[in-house]
């Protein structure tokens, strides 16, 4: 089965993600999952909403250009080899990958989701200021030691 994706291209500066998020979250929509990558002058966002219609129509009529991909999302075992199952069933069908990019998991009622940032040290201060709990690798993976 496949599932609509947005795109929009977004110039690569501050505030550009809060805007299409509080958009979202004006108009009532939840992120499914979402992707970022960046270049220098501007960042690819892949969203994935239950409603991406209206979505695509709330962030047009804010002047936004969103485009439709289909995509497929694959369970995939969460253990050691999960991940290559399903590459070699692709590589079996010379079946070409052109990116990709993981659900968060859930931590109780709260998903988690990794940044990257350009200043961590400063990210993490203002997030833990704010009453956000930033986890550590503990908290993460589990680890004890």
């Amino acid at each position: 089965m496949k599932i609509t994706q947005l795109s929009l291209f977004l110039e690569n500066k501050p505030g550009q993600l809060l805007r299409i998020c509080r958009l979202l979250a004006e108009a009532q929509l939840n992120l499914i999952t979402l992707c970022l990558a960046d270049t220098q002058q501007f960042g690819i966002l892949r969203l994935i909403l239950r409603d991406w219609q209206k979505a695509k129509e709330i962030l047009e009529a804010h002047g936004l250009v969103a485009t439709t991909t289909e995509v497929v999302a694959i369970e995939v075992d969460d253990r050691p080899g999960g991940m290559a199952r399903i590459l070699e069933i692709l590589a079996q069908h010379q079946i070409n990958i052109e990116y990709l990019y993981a659900f968060t998991f859930k931590r109780g009622d709260k998903a988690v989701v990794v940044f990257r940032f350009d200043r961590p040290d400063d990210a993490i201060a203002a997030l833990q200021q704010s009453g956000q709990n930033v986890l550590g690798p503990v908290e993460l993976y589990g680890e004890t030691s």
